[in-house]
């Protein structure tokens, strides 16, 4: 069983990686497997997506960093699809898109979680406690309508220079996931697992890699 402080080394970890560039070998990852054709790194993630502007937390999906390093001139296909995981041995689960990733990270209600809250009116709105910010999903929607509770203005920059502005959360997901198509080259990025349940009854982790028809098939152990 990996502790929680040994899952956020690695993700910071991964986070310098991200900041750094790519990685230049298959055994810079904790697990990885030797094909003919190709060589497949991972690292289970927990929960955490690090990116070179910070780390996110995907709490309804388990999270890996695969790389991918052709060992032919032809290269190879590289598809999320052609991946799996396995939990405890028995259940298996498949890759979610990142736009559902983004979507569950934009959108605190995305999934409905127990919580308690408080709500007092505030003029034409109203403002809650203890839940999720709501966030409009499309024009019209008056769940923004209620005010959030007012936080301290971040300070300015000393230097005066404007902050610049961030990507917003799908394209930044969508970039950071494993790319798909026929590369030559190394290649790296996450896939992204849902999963509803509490990681620490995970006992086992394996990704299991499917090439097809004509391709191979491989495990490769987590943990």
């Amino acid at each position: 069983m990996i502790s929680r402080a040994a899952i956020l080394a690695l993700a910071l970890s991964s986070l310098q990686l991200a900041q750094n560039g790519p990685l230049s070998k298959v055994s810079d990852y904790p697990a990885y497997v030797k094909l003919p054709a190709m060589e497949i790194g991972a690292e289970y993630l927990l929960n955490s997506i690090p990116l070179a502007r910070g780390m996110y937390i995907a709490k309804d999906h388990l999270v890996l960093e695969v790389a991918i390093f052709p060992a032919t001139q032809d290269g190879v296909n590289v598809s999320s699809s052609q991946f799996t995981l396995r939990v405890n041995n028995k259940t298996i689960l498949y890759p979610d898109s990142p736009g559902s990733v983004a979507g569950s990270l934009k959108y605190p209600d995305w999934q409905t979680r127990p919580t308690m809250t408080a709500e007092a009116g505030a003029g034409n709105g109203s403002v809650v406690l203890g839940a999720p910010p709501p966030v409009a999903r499309f024009p019209g929607d008056h769940r923004a309508d209620r005010t959030p509770i007012p936080r301290a203005p971040e300070p300015p920059d000393p230097t005066g220079e404007p902050k610049a502005a961030d990507q917003p959360i799908e394209t930044q997901i969508a970039i950071a996931a494993l790319p798909q198509g026929q590369f030559q080259k190394p290649v790296k990025g996450f896939l992204f697992f849902p999963f509803s349940g509490k990681t620490k009854s995970i006992r086992s982790l394996d990704l299991i890699y499917d090439g097809g028809e004509s391709g191979p098939k491989t495990t490769i152990k987590l943990f």
